[in-house]
């Protein structure tokens, strides 16, 4: 492999992850691969302990926690690489995790981003939310997994051991070509957490890239290490962000019709967090939406820098319908044909 491919782990206070983990990527990675770790100005110390303990490993240090997109994006301008690997800290690799990955991106030089199947390390027999055996979107944009809808997480029986085309590939351990992630921008430092990931592979597939799932690789992850699962945080950092990568990508005709039915269907989301008693989660749900109107100048001018195109990969129904009303709990049971 004559690649040269950066494991990139971006920390915040996680000292405890990279004790538990760490020293699995340097025993897994390191004959192929250099890592790579980027601190987010965290006030444990993460720091001290990578120098005292691992002295070979490179640490950028950024000078203020700015999330997730703006940590990656300042340190990749600082490493040089044919390919990036994204991983998180709460990651358990396995043995040859890298390699069946990075040869299935170099059979097609439009594939620009990729991701292994991800399991969930406390239940390992099942795949994991963030990710699972790959990512797709609804036409409403809601995210859903092969592997998993919702909450309803399934085990890996072996159902999903195809390689395939997906929309969004998971930020907890993504690979990306490194020349095309600076070309279309990284990630949105706006976003600052959460759907990050979904964004930039839209914008990658709107130049007619694609997106793969490598079932010959697996991980395992933790998941919710910085920020817990369930958090008024990400509600709100989810909703606003959602509303702001469909602003960013939808084609034009689909623009309006969307919004209109997202507007109700968030509507909708808001009162059942009220009825069910998280008044956090629906005040989260009403300052995402305030937070995205008053961004309006500023997505629209990101959109006219953004190409619109009828992509691949969109479940054509609701997805929130189909799970709930229909009690669709596995991908399998969604209509093949109603994929784009």
């Amino acid at each position: 492999m004559n690649n040269k491919i950066a494991v990139v782990i971006l920390n915040w206070n996680g000292k405890y992850f990279l004790e538990k983990f760490l020293p699995g990527v340097i025993k897994n990675s390191n004959d192929i691969a250099e890592i790579i770790i980027v601190d987010n100005a965290s006030t444990d110390d993460s720091v001290k302990f990578l120098q005292n303990n691992y002295p070979q490993i490179r640490i950028i240090r950024n000078a203020e926690n700015e999330g997730f997109a703006k940590g990656y994006n300042d340190a990749l301008m600082k490493i040089d690489a044919n390919y990036y690997i994204l991983l998180n800290s709460d990651i358990e690799v396995t043995e040859n995790w890298i390699k069946p990955v990075i040869d299935l991106m170099e059979t097609d030089k439009k594939i620009a981003v990729c991701q292994p199947k991800l399991r969930s390390f406390n239940e390992p027999s099942k795949f994991e939310y963030a990710g699972a055996a790959g990512g797709f979107i609804d036409k409403y944009g809601y995210p859903f997994c092969r592997g998993r809808l919702f909450q309803s997480i399934e085990q890996d029986n072996g159902q999903y051991d195809d390689v395939a085309e997906i929309f969004w590939a998971t930020g907890a351990c993504m690979f990306v070509r490194a020349d095309l992630y600076h070309q279309f921008g990284g990630l949105d430092n706006d976003f600052f957490a959460h759907m990050e990931e979904i964004d930039f592979c839209w914008r990658v597939k709107n130049k007619g890239y694609k997106i793969m799932y490598c079932p010959n690789s697996t991980v395992f992850h933790i998941g919710g290490g910085t920020l817990p699962k369930k958090s008024a945080r990400k509600t709100y950092l989810n909703m606003r962000n959602n509303n702001i990568m469909l602003l960013k990508n939808l084609p034009d005709n689909r623009l309006i019709k969307v919004f209109i039915a997202r507007l109700f269907l968030d509507g909708i989301a808001a009162l059942k967090f009220l009825f069910d008693g998280g008044f956090k989660d629906f005040f989260a749900v009403i300052k995402a939406h305030f937070s995205f109107y008053s961004s309006l100048s500023k997505i629209r001018k990101k959109r006219r820098e953004t190409e619109h195109i009828n992509v691949s990969k969109i479940y054509g129904k609701n997805i929130v319908f189909e799970h709930f009303l229909k009690s669709k709990k596995k991908f399998t049971q969604l209509n093949s044909n109603k994929f784009s």
